[in-house]
Formats: structure tokens, C-alpha cells, sequence
């Protein structure tokens, strides 16, 4: 069977899988999807869908893995607030990345920041018993409501497409000035926009936060990957954006997974400033039993979610944070291959007449990186992704991710030298099949 595939398969598939619209469909479920139809019809596709690394783990890390394990580390219960070379390694990280003072002791040990974000609702949402709410600045990486509506929160969210500048501050007052809000989430740079706030922006966001006693959970799964500026020499300006410079109210979120290749070892930091670490709440007194946030936060809800992150994973952690603070392990300078991958996949999606649906910082350009968004005149991002399927391009739709814009998601990680050419052709069928002036009005319920 060639491309485009038969749309009677792939809605068999969707069937089988109980998927009833591809557009609504989690990343793991497309991604299943996409393995599916390749197994049917031996035709391989073009992943963008899954935001895994691209480049190899960080050999700094596997050697100072190895040697854990090899000194006897798995038979011994982690301190689960992160073993002593982790929290002075991170909290020096942060200081030489970002120029921002976190303690050692506020820097904690998660496995991954997926469970770090976990723990911070939970902790955000125990502080203040009017706080009830977590506001999320999309669009964001869909995980992190689903998160919420799990542990039974409330949401609030907005697309900050049309709330760039000076009409952030006037959005954010209006959604917090019933005090109902107990933490703002965001990443930085965004997943899945890749755009990034500008420093007056970013004040605005602290301001608030102090104003309205909020704490800001700020994402940085990306950290210096906006190459418009050069940020890979540490202890030297210029320093990754952080809304810690303008409020006491944050909690960041730093995991190995992107900026040093180490996804499959589940380890990241959840770095509490120092302010907020010690801050005394008579709401967590009531329900854990003690006042201090730092406590409640590792002693009460990283207990009961883990019990700490993985041992040996810890000192690799540890290793290639103080490589990197030493000038000796180039993180940013190696996930710059990103931005070069994503500048030669928009080259061909906007020849083929697809077009950047975030595509600005305000005025200016949005900077190449891990992930991209893609638009076509005349397709929802439903009907995009649906009919890209048929194609054998499997992408996700913006939607997912809170966007109200359309479009879909792209990510750059997975592509290799012999995808190019494959996805160009692919894309060439799909303009004949769809010319960019016209609409493909017999896609219905997001099926192909």
C-alpha cells in the first residue's frame, strides 16, 4: 500500500483503538497509532509526534551511573530529598546558568519533572484552603492538566497567542483577582510553541504572583535552548529568562531529560527558593502536620509519591550538572543540532504552503528549537493531524495542548538525515492532494 494510505484503514485503526478523533488523541496514543498502520501497511513514518531526546545521553552521566552502581548504590535507599552532591550541584547549576541563589537545601531529588509538577499541585494547592484553582499560560504540555484534574483541582488556562506584552499584566489580574488561584504554570521556552518570555514579561508574571501570594511553577525542561542568544558559558551573561529574578513566589522545574539527553533514568530537580522553602503556612500544620513548605514538600508528598528518585540516577544527575557549571560538558552548545533540524523541516513544510502558527516573540522571530507549530489555511489542527496520517506524518494537534489557535505540533527531536527527503515528498503529495488555496471539507469527527 502507498501514500496517502487507504482512509478506511486508518479509521479501522482508530476504531480498533477507540480513538475517536486523532486530533484529541494523548501523544502515546498517536504515537501507537502511527506504530499500528506502519505494521499494517509497511510503510515507516515520519515521527514528530513524541518529544524524546534526539542525541545521545550524556556520557558524564553514564559513567558517574556506572560507578554508583558499581560501588554498591542499589541496595541503599536514597535521602529523599536528594543525596548532598545532587543539592550542592544544582543549586550551583543554578547559579551558573540562571544567576539566581537557591540553596542546597531547597534543590529536591523527582523522578522527572513529571512528578516534581505532581507534587508541587499538590503542595500549592494545600497552602491556602481560598486557593483551590492552578492557572496554566498555554499552550502547555497537555500532561500537566491532566495532572490537575486527577488530583480533583481546578483549572484555569488562556492562550497567550493574544496576551503577549502589555496585555499580559490586564489578562492576569482578571483571572486573579478572586484570589482563588493557587499556582500559575508555564514552560519556558514553551512546549509546544517554542516561544519564550520576554524579561518585562516575566516581571509582570512575578509581580502578580507577589501581589495575589502565588506561587509561579516555572518549567524549564528546555533551559538554553533560545539560541537567539548564546547562554552556554556558565557564570556569564547572558542567563536563561527566569521569573526568579522578580518574584520570591517560584518553584522551577529542571530535568536531565532534555538538556542532557537523560529521559529514560526518570531524574530532574524541583528547585524551591529560599523565601518559599522555609515559609511557615498554619495550613499545612492543620493537614501534614508541619508548618515549614520545604518539610511538607519533601517529608509528607515526596514520601508518599516516591520515597526519593533513583539512587544511582541521582549522582549522574550530580555529575553532569557539575561538569557542566565547570565549562567542561557543553549542554547547550550539542541540543543547537534542534535548532538546526527544526530550521530545515519549517524550510520544507512552508514550501509545501503550511505555514508558522507561533511565530513570534512579540516582534521578534520565535528562536529554531526542539519543537515548532505548524498551520495549514483551511484545516482545524484536528482535521490537520487526521488527514497528515494518511500521509504517514504523525504530529499532534494544538488543541491538546490548550492552544486555541490552529495547527499542530511538531517536533524536531526524532528526525535523522534520511527523513528529509521522505518527509519532502511526502509533503509535496499532500499539496497536490490539497492545494494550499482550498479546503478538504469531507473530513468529518476528526476521522480521515
Amino acid at each position: 500500500m502507498g501514500i496517502p494510505f487507504d482512509k478506511a484503514l486508518v479509521n479501522r485503526v482508530m476504531d480498533d483503538m477507540h480513538i475517536p478523533c486523532i486530533g484529541k488523541a494523548t501523544i502515546r496514543q498517536t504515537a501507537a497509532l502511527a506504530r499500528q498502520i506502519e505494521t499494517l501497511t509497511g510503510e515507516p513514518f515520519i515521527h514528530l509526534e513524541m518529544g524524546s531526546p534526539g542525541l545521545p545521553a550524556s556520557t558524564v552521566g553514564i559513567h558517574a551511573q556506572i560507578d554508583a552502581i558499581s560501588n554498591g548504590i542499589p541496595n541503599v535507599y536514597p535521602n529523599i530529598a536528594g543525596i548532598p552532591e545532587l543539592k550542592q550541584e544544582a543549586s550551583r547549576f543554578i547559579k551558573a546558568f540562571l544567576d539566581i541563589d537557591v540553596s542546597p537545601e531547597g534543590c529536591v531529588a523527582s523522578v522527572g519533572s513529571m512528578m516534581g509538577t505532581f507534587a508541587t499541585f499538590i503542595l500549592a494547592a494545600h497552602l491556602d484552603k481560598n486557593k483551590d484553582t492552578i492557572l496554566f499560560l498555554n499552550p502547555g504540555f497537555s500532561v500537566q492538566p491532566l495532572q490537575a484534574k486527577i488530583l480533583g483541582y481546578k483549572c484555569d488556562m488562556f492562550d497567550v497567542y493574544d496576551f503577549r506584552g502589555d496585555k499580559l499584566r490586564a489578562e492576569l489580574e482578571t483571572r486573579m483577582s478572586d484570589g482563588n488561584i493557587a499556582a500559575i504554570v508555564y514552560s519556558n521556552p514553551n512546549n509546544p510553541s517554542w516561544i519564550c518570555f520576554t524579561e518585562d514579561e516575566l516581571k509582570v508574571i512575578g509581580d502578580i504572583a507577589t501581589k495575589y501570594d502565588t506561587i509561579v511553577i516555572e518549567d524549564l525542561a528546555y533551559l538554553g535552548m533560545d539560541f537567539r542568544k548564546d547562554m552556554s558559558h556558565p557564570f556569564q551573561a547572558p542567563y536563561q529568562s527566569t521569573v526568579a529574578r522578580y518574584t520570591d513566589n517560584y518553584i522551577l522545574m529542571l530535568s536531565a531529560s532534555k538538556i542532557f539527553s537523560y529521559a529514560g533514568e526518570r531524574i530532574a530537580t524541583v528547585a524551591i527558593s529560599d523565601k518559599l522553602f522555609n515559609r511557615q503556612y498554619p495550613a499545612l500544620k492543620e493537614e501534614f502536620g508541619m508548618d515549614s513548605l520545604g518539610s511538607a514538600f519533601i517529608f509528607t508528598i515526596i514520601y508518599a509519591l516516591s520515597s526519593g528518585a533513583s539512587h544511582s540516577a541521582q549522582f549522574a544527575l550530580a555529575a553532569m550538572y557539575k561538569a557542566a557549571s565547570d565549562g567542561l560538558l557543553d549542554f547547550v552548545g550539542a541540543s543547537k543540532e534542534y535548532a538546526r533540524r527544526t530550521a530545515r523541516m519549517k524550510e520544507i513544510f512552508i514550501r509545501h504552503g503550511f505555514h508558522i502558527v507561533y511565530d513570534k516573540d512579540i516582534d521578534d522571530d520565535i528562536s529554531d528549537g526542539f519543537f515548532f507549530t505548524i498551520g495549514r489555511k483551511g484545516f482545524t489542527g484536528d482535521e490537520l493531524i487526521a488527514e497528515l496520517v494518511r500521509f504517514g506524518i504523525s504530529a499532534i494537534s494544538l488543541g491538546s495542548t490548550g492552544s486555541n489557535q490552529q495547527g499542530i505540533r511538531v517536533c524536531s527531536s526524532p528526525m535523522k538525515e534520511e527523513h528529509y527527503p521522505i518527509l519532502d515528498r511526502r509533503l509535496e503529495a499532500f499539496d497536490a492532494m490539497h492545494p494550499a488555496s482550498s479546503h478538504c471539507p469531507e473530513l468529518e469527527d476528526c476521522k480521515s
